[in-house]
C-alpha cells in the first residue's frame, strides 16, 4: 500500500470533483465530447489506482468520472 500517494491523489481528485459543483449547478455545460473523453480517462485511471492498491483515489476519481458523465447527461438534455 502507498498511504501518502493514495492521499495525495485522493485529495487531488476531491479537489477537482469540487471545482465541477458550479458547472453541475450552472446553465452552461462543456462539450459531450468533452465531458464523455473525461469521463472515459477518469475512469481508466480509477482502474490503473486499483492495480496500485490506490483505493480511496480509485474511488474519489470514480466520483469525478460520474459527475462528468452527469455533466454529459446535462448537457444532452439541453439539446
Amino acid at each position: 500500500m502507498h498511504p501518502v500517494q493514495d492521499t495525495i491523489l485522493t485529495i487531488g481528485s476531491l479537489a477537482l470533483a469540487v471545482a465541477l459543483i458550479p458547472t453541475v449547478l450552472g446553465k452552461q455545460k462543456p462539450a459531450l465530447s468533452t465531458s464523455l473523453l473525461t469521463a472515459a480517462t477518469l475512469a481508466t485511471f480509477a482502474a490503473v489506482y486499483v492495480s496500485l492498491h490506490l483505493l480511496f483515489s480509485a474511488a474519489v476519481t470514480l466520483f469525478s468520472a460520474a459527475v462528468w458523465l452527469l455533466l454529459a447527461a446535462q448537457k444532452r438534455r439541453q439539446h
